[in-house]
């Protein structure tokens, strides 16, 4: 019975970190740009990007 606790327990988490990655991709944000355009080795973003960066 523990066994199925700790899984649903973990699945849940998953799912939550999970919702929470497709919500900052829908608004922009995303762990592949950390808005440090100046040292970004040849991302491709152009001025406009930095408008979307906090």
């Amino acid at each position: 019975m523990g066994t199925f606790v700790t899984a649903a327990v973990l699945v849940c988490i998953v799912g939550l970190v999970i919702r929470k990655m497709v919500r900052d991709k829908k608004n922009g944000k995303s762990l592949q740009c950390g808005c440090d355009c100046a040292h970004c080795g040849g991302c491709g973003h152009t001025s406009t990007h930095t408008d979307r960066c906090p």
